[in-house]
């Protein structure tokens, strides 16, 4: 097959398995790794795992090492220290511990193909303590669960786990050596991996910050773009030349651009590179198993299945019950990092090539591997299921917590329903307190709202996006709920749960910009706030105001942006300290509910022709909480709110022909 055909039938095979994915909502890598066992050797034999293709693989490595590297902060890893080298320090030894000496065992025991040195019991063990990073975080993203008490216990360990893969780089290579070297290789191996770290980190960081504000200024993306593949790729070659791994250069190359301001730039650069390159690795891997292994030697692979899961799962419910978890967050966090990842086929593909594993037992591992990364979805998605069946003070703590929320929020109505308590939930909270508002406020950050409740503020710990929370909270008697964190998946929970159950309460929304702007509002968002727009109508008044335009037309300016913008702030609603002589002829809001006898009832909007008393409908609020942009053909029904806008003689007009019996 020419190299043309194969690259067509890779392109082909990997957007496939993309788009079935994406159909059942699953991780894009579970198509990779269905597509290579498909076209591979073992299947429809379309593709030959050749060498070229494998190295061309080992670049997708090289990138996510990188996009590793990029991700790496200092900050972040004080944040979260206690996760990351607490729980995920414990359970990266632990799991590599038990693992090792059950290999050992099992080599002693039963021997054959298990006769194995401690050498490979050491490699396996490191493989089989990674969990994947990118299935587990996108599908928590999707269940809006980063930010529960089990979420940033997974996140912790994860990131340990990323962090555990740059010495097991270093490790199995020199592991590979024969044993009159053994001890030789790895000296040499640490020293290099320390002289090379110690050189690149301790001047490399003002001298890649340097070049790298030199080639911005020669403001080329497409120069950017090839110093950022030279950067990558040339120390990748460097670790190499020293004997080394290529994916501890690209890695050391990421740490290094994550400490100058370009970072957030060059994340978004690479990830093309990273995503399909990454891809066609893990089609080299699903090439690799031969699924013949799956019928022949099925009770290998379901023990090197079930057996891995059971012990990582053990490991982990052990260590975060210890470290102070309830049994219910441990368990989950047990659930969600049972599964080998991405690291693990990395370590493995690494093994084999320095001839730690024997092929007859490469292809069973390998195939237990795939199955668990498979069953990681239904996993994560029966999860609660599973705990509650399982952990019957879970279903006591999760009642208990829903209780602390009801008591507090019992003598509470016409209140503000706030998810989330960060700095815009508390600004929030702060204006509605100025104007005697009632406020019930939640939050999964147990710091936050300890110290919040303190100070006297009505918040509490707890999930917005549940059902149970809101409805504890007061939703069915609250007068709007404000959902102040940018979390869309999250943010579509607490709509979905509103519109369901209170659809009478307004919801208004915040996000970053307008990107999921009609996604929300066809979720039921009353209004939608972008922080990006409000950014820039504020940066603009303020130039405006520097180059001396009149402070009366800027504002006025901004408020005709506002008005064009959000249907709720066109014009403004009197009230009694507006009652002045300027401000009696000037055009206004007012509000018009229909009651159940108004002859307007069942007609057309366009029909009562408000537009030639001078009046202009500017929204509508149905009986069922749900707005509308009013047109002609609207039919108004019972309990339908106008928002009218016009000078006062014509509002009244208006409102008397709306209200007519």
């Amino acid at each position: 097959m020419s190299s043309l055909a194969l690259t067509l039938l890779y392109l082909l095979a990997a957007v496939l398995g993309v788009v079935v994915c994406r159909s059942l909502k699953l991780p894009p890598m579970l198509g990779y790794l269905a597509a290579g066992v498909l076209i591979g050797p073992h299947a429809l034999a379309l593709a030959q795992n050749s060498s070229s293709v494998r190295h061309l693989g080992e670049f997708g490595v090289v990138f996510l090492m990188f996009a590793i590297g990029l991700e790496f902060s200092l900050p972040k890893l004080r944040a979260m220290r206690s996760s990351v080298f607490g729980l995920g320090l414990l359970q990266v030894a632990l799991t590599m511990g038990l693992a090792c000496s059950g290999v050992l065992v099992l080599a002693s025991l039963v021997g054959g193909v298990w006769d194995v040195g401690w050498q490979t019991a050491l490699a396996l063990s490191g493989t089989l303590a990674m969990s994947s990073t990118a299935i587990v975080v996108k599908l928590m993203a999707e269940r809006a669960e980063l930010e529960t008490e089990h979420g940033r216990r997974v996140l912790g360990i994860l990131l340990f786990q990323d962090l555990a893969v740059v010495p097991l780089l270093v490790l199995i290579p020199a592991l590979g050596s024969a044993p009159d070297q053994l001890l030789t290789a790895l000296g040499m191996a640490l020293l290099k991996a320390t002289v090379l770290v110690a050189v690149l980190l301790t001047g490399g960081q003002s001298v890649m910050r340097w070049w790298l504000t030199l080639v911005a200024r020669r403001k080329s993306d497409e120069l950017f773009m090839l110093n950022l593949l030279l950067i990558t790729l040339g120390l990748a070659w460097l670790t190499e030349l020293a004997g080394l791994s290529l994916a501890l250069g690209a890695f050391i190359a990421g740490v290094l651009v994550s400490e100058t301001e370009y970072r957030h730039q060059v994340g978004t650069d690479i990830r093309p590179f990273h995503d399909v390159l990454l891809g066609l690795f893990f089609i080299t891997i699903g090439m690799m198993l031969d699924w013949h292994i799956l019928l022949e030697q099925w009770a290998l692979v379901l023990g090197l299945l079930l057996l891995p899961l059971a012990l990582k799962l053990g490991v982990i419910l052990v260590l975060a019950r210890a470290m102070g978890a309830t049994t219910g967050v441990a368990m989950r966090t047990g659930l969600y990092l049972a599964q080998a990842g991405e690291f693990g086929f990395v370590l493995l593909s690494l093994t084999q090539d320095n001839g730690l594993v024997r092929p007859a037992l490469m292809n069973p591992i390998l195939a237990a591997m795939v199955l668990s990364m498979l069953a990681t979805p239904f996993l994560i998605q029966y999860s609660n299921r599973i705990v509650l069946r399982l952990v019957a003070s879970d279903w006591l703590q999760q009642s208990l917590q829903m209780t602390t929320i009801a008591r507090k929020a019992i003598d509470t109505s016409k209140h503000v329903l706030i998810c989330g308590y960060g700095r815009c939930g508390q600004n929030l909270a702060r204006l509605l307190e100025q104007e005697g508002i009632p406020y019930m406020a939640l939050d999964l950050d147990p710091d936050r709202v300890r110290q919040a409740a303190a100070a006297g503020h009505s918040v509490v710990y707890g999930d917005a996006t549940r059902l149970q929370a809101l409805m504890a909270a007061g939703l069915v008697r609250a007068s709007a709920v404000a959902v102040t964190y940018l979390d869309v998946p999250a943010t579509l929970k607490v709509l979905a749960n509103t519109r369901t159950h209170a659809p009478q309460v307004p919801v208004v929304v915040r996000t970053q910009d307008d990107l999921h702007l009609d996604r929300l509002q066809a979720a039921g968002a009353t209004e939608v706030v972008p922080e990006a727009i409000e950014g820039s109508m504020m940066l603009a008044s303020h130039a405006l105001a520097l180059v001396g335009v009149p402070m009366r037309r800027v504002i006025r300016l901004v408020q005709e942006q506002r008005d064009a913008r959000y249907q709720l702030l066109r014009g403004y609603f009197h009230g009694a300290d507006d009652d002045t002589v300027q401000e009696r002829d000037q055009e206004r809001l007012s509000t018009v509910t229909l009651p159940p006898g108004a002859q307007t009832l069942g007609k057309p909007l366009g029909e009562l022709a408000l537009h030639a008393m001078g009046v202009r409908v500017v929204n509508l609020r149905h009986g069922n909480g749900h707005m509308s942009t009013p047109g002609d053909d609207t039919l108004l029904a019972a309990g339908d709110t106008l928002v009218l806008s016009g000078h006062p003689n014509a509002l009244l007009s208006a409102q008397d022909k709306l209200l007519r019996g």
